[in-house]
């Protein structure tokens, strides 16, 4: 009613809880401004999202740390440009998303000290409603309510502080979506090296098409992640205010906020599930590897020609006539490469055989892992 009336949230709530004060009343909101309470308010709540988020946060850093030791050996190939490259590890794949989060991990924390503040300042920031001890007072509420103080303001908190919060979700959002578009390119029927869990009892994959296994929970991921990401350009626009406040922010504020923070804690929870209950192939991770017919071993032979005295220039162009000599005719590289003089001429097919074990050529892969989780 009182809403209705005043057509202002603040002025209706301090008239109902005057009230309700008896001698009290007029005490109530006196010196302050709406955004004392409403920016204040916001900032408790943002600190018990941001809690939310960072216990969600470790919660995905848990569980991709545990599949990323289970897989630390599990080798694969590398991928660059969609193509095949080199043999890595499933593990180190995994422990390079670790350390994305992590990162996010110490950007929230950090960011703690400039989001989750609030204002007494009264009207455009002046303090002069409250008298001489305007800043002690600001000081007392704040220290009270375990939130920092935004010392110099107009009449509202700056909105550089939501717009780094939002920015830090988008940024989030971001990885979870490269995280599941991952999962999602991995689980394609001619790769199939990992896949989304799939209830084969109940769930149906297509109305029409039963044969159907899609990966609906990395795809519902990276569609809200597109989704809070779209909040990102009104948020930029919230900052630009005329003088020392207006209230074009406000409008889209309640929208803004409240839907990032929901989304990405929604995509966080289901991110997790999605590496925790994760299927692996090891088996179609190096039939892949084998179907090049040596062909990805291209980098280690010729390091190993570099060895043997060629120049690093001379190894490359052999490798790269033989790569493409072998591909051409369907053969084995090292076939290729044992009827070419100038390389037997420096190796043996002993040697070259050992350089064909992609499980020889995985460098630091399982030490990064170790030294990511632990």
């Amino acid at each position: 009613m009182e809403k209705e009336e005043t057509k202002h949230d603040i002025m209706a709530l301090v008239k109902v809880l005057g009230e309700e004060c008896g001698d009290a009343e007029k005490y109530i909101h006196l010196g302050a401004t709406s955004n004392d309470i409403i920016d204040t308010g916001m900032a408790l709540q943002l600190k018990e999202a941001v809690d939310v988020l960072e216990e969600d946060l470790k919660e995905l850093r848990r569980t991709l740390s545990t599949r990323a030791k289970e897989h630390k050996s599990t080798v694969m190939i590398g991928r660059t440009h969609a193509q095949h490259a080199v043999p890595m590890t499933f593990g180190l794949k995994l422990a390079v998303y670790v350390s994305e989060i992590d990162r996010h991990i110490e950007r929230l924390e950090e960011a703690k000290k400039r989001i989750l503040v609030g204002k007494m300042g009264g009207a455009v920031g002046t303090g002069a409603a409250f008298g001489q001890d305007a800043k002690e007072l600001q000081e007392l509420v704040m220290n009270d309510l375990g939130l920092g103080i935004d010392k110099a303001t107009g009449q509202i908190v700056g909105r550089d502080r939501y717009t780094e919060l939002i920015s830090f979700a988008a940024n989030v959002s971001a990885s979870l979506q490269k995280f599941s578009t991952e999962v999602r390119n991995l689980q394609r029927p001619e790769i199939m090296e990992a896949a989304e869990s799939f209830e084969t009892e109940k769930q149906v994959g297509s109305s029409t098409m039963a044969h159907k296994k899609n990966p609906i929970l990395a795809e519902n991921i990276c569609g809200l992640a597109r989704t809070l990401r779209g909040f990102v350009a009104p948020t930029y626009e919230n900052m630009i205010l005329w003088h020392e406040r207006d209230l074009t922010n406000s409008s889209s504020e309640r929208i803004t906020v409240a839907h990032v923070l929901v989304l990405l804690d929604d995509i966080l929870n289901k991110s997790e599930k999605l590496f925790k209950n994760l299927k692996v192939f090891p088996e179609n991770m190096r039939k892949n590897i084998d179907m090049n017919q040596g062909l990805v071993m291209a980098e280690a032979v010729m390091i190993h020609l570099t060895d043997k005295g060629l120049s690093r220039q001379e190894a490359h162009e052999i490798m790269r006539e033989a790569s493409m000599e072998a591909r051409a005719e369907e053969k084995p590289l090292k076939e290729k490469l044992m009827e070419k003089d100038d390389v037997m001429e420096v190796t043996s097919e002993a040697e070259l055989e050992e350089m064909f074990d992609p499980e020889e050529y995985l460098g630091r892969s399982e030490e990064i892992v170790d030294e990511i989780v632990d």
